[in-house]
């Protein structure tokens, strides 16, 4: 019965054999088509993310030539290009998906859409602000490096440090900027106060120095004056009816063909990103003296992005949606690598556009609505940078901060952030307002400039973006389909 039972098993294992082959040999191939459809899917997040390492790679290579300024510049060309193109783009994308969105929404339902997101960004912004002057009183990055000089870290510093704008100059001219006199200027300068000194003899012989303000121009793009009056046309266009519809037509069709440049776009950014990346490791001063001496500093700022973008939204992110939010940021990988070779949230709001609507696949038009005034007024990255900084300058003066200081810092870094610019260094330049406001030395900010492009502040004010935009989206689609019934 034994033998018997076994010769049954080898005649049932013989005549299953022929089946089973080909049923494997299918398996196989399914896996094998899944695996082709996920790498030609993914083949930008891997070739954006292997652009990164490998300008890593290169850029220690080549760190021991010591190359000239020159050569480094040469480096650096293909990451311009990069950036050029980037920032070439962003005009149009930014008027148009506005004006678009504007019009695909009656007033109320934008009014409802526009709230919900500023006061989103407006209380993640106040949050991190707050989160940041905690960790910085308890992890104390100044004290320890108060004998710390510029020339310690092997910086070059010409001249004296910038004037710092009157705190109430700065919101003037953020007031200003909302409604540019010019909407092509608008389009590549931006309005600013500047100071001259003048000297009055008074007549008991004592010699007085008044400083006054002046307007003037800075090159970069007035995005928030351009932003306004985007929304406002577009409304303007929904208000004629008919009459507006062959505009608005223009507009989605311009806005689409945008798009669709930057689907040419992304795929050149592996290469711009590797030589940006290399370019900057090769032209880096002392790195171990640099981390060695501001350390605290570094580690303070980048844990506080952490534990804002890390933890802080994506609670947020669960609690309003009830999914899973790491695996919303999988599909981010391509614009955060381009945030974190560009240093700037400008030029990745095509990539950051176009990932989260193919990717995620959010609503149309809620991103091209979010996303640009994301870009503007939501820059929690930016706050937490500058209330470290100015907690960190503080205690490098060994000055205590009193209440009101300290509630000053919190309500200036979270204005100040509203329209900084989103450019290399350009939160810096609005630390000196909140040192100003508070009565702090701004000597010490070039020891900030020093480590400005390690803090990756532009990369987490874009994670509040795409995090607001899928937070509200059950209400926003809401609004949305409301409108189109």
């Amino acid at each position: 019965m034994e033998k018997s039972s076994e010769t049954n098993g080898y005649l049932d294992s013989a005549q299953a054999g022929p089946a089973a082959g080909p049923a494997a040999a299918g398996a196989a191939a399914g896996r094998e088509r899944r695996c082709a459809r996920f790498l030609r899917r993914q083949a930008l997040v891997l070739l954006t993310v292997s652009g990164v390492v490998a300008g890593a790679g290169l850029g220690a290579a080549l760190r021991g030539l010591e190359l000239s300024r020159t050569q480094v510049t040469y480096l650096a060309f293909p990451g311009e290009m990069l950036l050029r193109m980037l920032r070439m783009i962003i005009l149009p994308l930014v008027v148009c998906s506005l004006v678009s969105g504007a019009a695909s929404l009656d007033a109320s339902s934008l009014g409802r859409l526009g709230g919900i997101a500023i006061a989103y960004f407006g209380l993640t912004t106040l949050g991190a602000s707050a989160l940041a002057v905690a960790l910085a009183f308890i992890i104390k990055p100044g004290s320890g490096a108060q004998t710390l000089q510029s020339s310690d870290l092997g910086l070059e510093v010409s001249g004296p440090p910038p004037v710092p704008k009157e705190t109430v100059d700065s919101f003037l001219d953020l007031a200003r900027n909302l409604f540019p006199s010019n909407l092509v200027v608008a389009a590549f300068r931006t309005y600013a106060t500047d100071y001259i000194e003048v000297t009055h003899n008074t007549s008991s012989g004592n010699v007085t120095r008044e400083k006054i303000p002046v307007g003037t121009e800075i090159e970069g793009m007035n995005i928030l004056g351009l932003v306004l009056f985007a929304l406002v046309l577009g409304v303007a266009l929904k208000k004629l009816g008919s009459e507006g519809e062959e505009l608005i037509r223009f507009f989605n069709a311009l806005n689409e063909a945008t798009m669709v440049l930057v689907s040419w776009i992304m795929w050149y950014v592996p290469v711009g990103i590797m030589f940006l990346v290399g370019s900057k490791i090769v032209e880096m001063k002392d790195i171990v003296v640099l981390v060695t001496s501001l350390g605290k500093y570094i580690f303070t700022s980048i844990l506080g992005h952490f534990i804002h973008g890390g933890i802080v939204l994506p609670l947020i992110y669960f609690v309003f949606t009830r999914k899973n939010p790491f695996r919303f940021l999988l599909g981010l990988l391509a614009p955060f690598a381009t945030a974190f070779a560009t240093c700037s949230s400008s030029a990745t709001l095509p990539s950051m556009m176009k990932c989260i609507e193919e990717n995620n696949g959010v609503d149309k038009r809620i991103s091209r609505f979010i996303l640009p005034i994301g870009a503007t007024v939501n820059m929690d990255g930016a706050a937490i940078f500058q209330c470290v900084a100015a907690v960190f300058i503080a205690q490098l003066n060994n000055i205590e901060l009193k209440a009101g200081q300290i509630f000053t810092i919190l309500v200036t870094a979270t204005a100040s952030s509203v329209g900084a610019a989103g450019v290399p260094a350009g939160g810096v330049l609005t630390i000196a307002i909140i040192l100003e406001a508070i009565g702090l030395p701004t000597h010490d900010l070039s020891l900030i400039l020093a480590v400005d492009w390690i803090v990756p502040r532009n990369l987490k004010g874009f994670l509040r973006i795409f995090m607001a935009t899928q937070s509200n989206e059950g209400e926003m689609s809401s609004i949305v389909e409301t409108t189109h019934q």
